[in-house]
């Protein structure tokens, strides 16, 4: 018979069951990986069944254990929202709110966002950092940040994950970059297909959620992206294209700077991606909480009325 676990325990197991090995989950909860495995024996302690069983050099979650996180994640859910309504009955004190987000959310979503909440409550204090979408869902997870702002990626955030609740924010077509003495350049617009053969700058597999996307558009326009250069930030991405090293894709809303000489096209074909603000499960009834998702919604719409023209530039 189960008397008591400790909620700290089931927080483990949630994260090792995310990322299927120990270590991992040590990492997010910056613990050493034999302090995680002593958590976890204590918590099958506690319950008295087996929670983990090894699946070549990762570990997996027994029936018992994937039953266990299911009422785990219940649970968390319910503590979020007692958080949420306690906070009603508060005395009005000062309070925190802790946002993160990759890069570009960052600069055209989190901090207006934060500019808004600064101006419109004095007693709210906004903290931004700068995550990758991945690593932003484990510190929400691990109760590191409240709101982390995300691309919607199947493998990253499956839509069935009852860890988190979502609010869209924006649904953000990509324009081609193109050097600005290319053939396409005076053009309004163009197709994927029209730089089926010229060489691409894009992002290392795996570093962030730009390859995946330009790669299954590049494949539904029936080529494979031929990869010449590597590159993430937004900057340096122009800057090897305007050198003539090649195309590619980039937000509708990221800047490029002054001194980069591209052009930039709408394509009739654009990839499209999906920004998510994510929360703990029942956090969004925390009062501090709901009013950065509503900051970041209208921060959002802001960004949504851009004309759908870009710049040339």
């Amino acid at each position: 018979m189960i008397e008591s676990v400790d909620l700290r325990r089931l927080q483990v197991l949630r994260l090792v069951h995310r990322h299927g090995t120990v270590t991992a989950a040590a990492d997010v909860l910056h613990l050493t990986p034999s302090a995680v495995s002593h958590q976890l024996r204590q918590l099958a302690r506690e319950t008295g069944v087996a929670l983990l069983e090894p699946d070549g050099r990762r570990v997996r979650l027994t029936a018992a254990g994937r039953a266990l996180v299911t009422h785990a994640d219940a649970l968390h859910a319910n503590w979020e929202r007692a958080r949420a309504e306690l906070a009603a009955y508060a005395d009005g004190s000062a309070e925190s709110l802790h946002m993160c987000g990759f890069p570009s959310a960052v600069a055209r979503l989190l901090a207006p966002a934060a500019a808004r909440l600064r101006a419109t409550d004095t007693r709210l204090t906004v903290h931004v950092a700068e995550e990758e979408t991945a690593a932003g869902l484990d510190r929400l997870l691990a109760g590191e940040t409240d709101i982390a702002v995300v691309v919607l990626d199947g493998s990253t955030l499956p839509l069935d994950d009852a860890k988190f609740g979502r609010r869209p924010v924006l649904a953000e077509p990509f324009d081609l970059i193109v050097p600005a003495g290319h053939p396409l350049a005076e053009r309004d617009e163009a197709v994927l297909g029209d730089v089926a053969d010229e060489p691409w700058v894009l992002a290392a597999a795996g570093s962030c959620d730009l390859y995946e996307l330009a790669v299954a558009a590049c494949s539904a326009a029936g080529f494979t992206p031929r990869v010449a250069h590597h590159a993430r930030d937004y900057a340096a991405v122009s800057a090897l294209v305007a050198c003539g090293l090649g195309v590619a894709l980039i937000p509708r809303t990221a800047a490029v700077p002054a001194l980069h000489d591209v052009a930039r096209l709408p394509l009739r074909d654009a990839p499209t991606r999906h920004v998510l603000a994510c929360v703990r499960l029942g956090g969004d009834r925390r009062p501090a909480i709901a009013r950065g998702l509503a900051a970041l919604e209208e921060a959002g719409r802001e960004l949504a009325r851009l004309p759908e023209r870009p710049d040339r530039r």
